[in-house]
């Protein structure tokens, strides 16, 4: 029988993942813990566990690995990464695979911050040779009815750019995410895997298909950075500025690897963004009168928004004067 210790499971992912390790016959008993536990309760949770699972933040990789290696029984560790490692570059190979060296963008903490951890994961794994280790990259995870930062940021295509400024994109349902976490303990994974959907889609289709599209203000690519950058800034949406590249550049990856041990996808790149999408009134009309509105609107609404970065731009410099 095995025991298993999820860290970071009131994630999305792992809100699915433990009912699922739950109800598999050959597990004994599944432990959830905050990897941001002090280090001698990680250790005590381990203590006598087969398996670690960490969902949990990349920050969080030191002292988890910690109580792993004080844990004799620890025999199979699955760390949670993100395909954001690979970065996003105007020359990325389309699809990336798992051989392609680690180019994270370097504005990007998120990204940063993963590759570093699975760079402590190698070298733990090193000094642990009867550890076998699986290290997973999933796509960007999108959830029914359940936002986070990740699907917020990098699971949602710009509706200032142009769509010609947009890359090809893909979406990783989350209950695909967690099978591919339960696919990797029953089916005894070792090594690196990318988690994605079959293919991807174009930036403008996810775009059509994506929770938040609404009207479409297509904006010069320079104006568009200034303008998200703010926006996000001021609470207002956009994404943060390292971000801005994983927007404009393609980084999405192939899934063979992990497709060759068994495992394969319930959704579509469009059935997950469809599935995670709220409901809009802009929906309910027919293509050709969102067009009409997008068009007729487009110039205002651009306007609007920019002079109203510009104002709040200013009105912070006043304050601070």
């Amino acid at each position: 029988m095995v025991s298993v210790v999820v860290t970071g499971a009131d994630g999305r992912t792992g809100r699915r993942l433990v009912p699922r390790l739950r109800s598999l016959a050959e597990v004994d008993s599944v432990v959830a813990v905050d990897a941001l536990s002090p280090a001698s309760e990680l250790k005590g949770a381990m203590e006598g566990a087969n398996v670690l699972i960490h969902l949990g933040a990349a920050t969080a990789i030191g002292g988890v690995l910690e109580g792993a290696g004080s844990a004799s029984s620890i025999s199979r560790l699955i760390y949670r990464s993100s395909a954001s490692v690979y970065g996003a570059w105007s020359d990325n190979r389309v699809p990336l695979t798992e051989d392609v060296p680690l180019r994270p963008n370097p504005s990007f903490s998120f990204a940063i911050e993963h590759a570093e951890a699975e760079r402590k994961v190698t070298e733990w794994r090193d000094d642990h040779p009867g550890v076998a280790v699986a290290v997973l990259r999933p796509a960007p995870v999108v959830a029914p009815g359940d936002e986070s930062w990740e699907s917020n940021t990098l699971g949602r295509p710009s509706s200032l750019r142009r769509a010609e400024s947009l890359p090809v994109a893909q979406f990783l349902h989350v209950d695909d995410a967690a099978g591919a976490f339960e696919h990797a303990l029953t089916a005894g994974l070792s090594g690196t895997f990318n988690v994605a959907p079959d293919g991807f889609v174009s930036g403008e289709t996810a775009r059509a298909l994506a929770a938040t599209a609404g009207v479409v203000v297509p904006l010069p690519d320079r104006a568009a950075a200034v303008v998200e950058r703010w926006a996000w800034r001021l609470g207002w949406g956009g994404v943060p500025a390292g971000a801005v590249p994983y927007l404009v550049h393609p980084w999405v990856v192939a899934n063979d690897r992990l497709a060759a041990t068994g495992w394969s996808p319930s959704f579509t790149n469009e059935e997950a963004l469809v599935a995670a999408r709220k409901g809009s009134w802009w929906r309910e009309l027919s293509p050709k009168r969102r067009q009409e509105l997008a068009l007729s609107v487009a110039g205002v609404a651009g306007a609007g928004l920019v002079a109203g970065i510009v104002f709040a731009i200013r009105a912070s410099r006043r304050r601070r004067i």
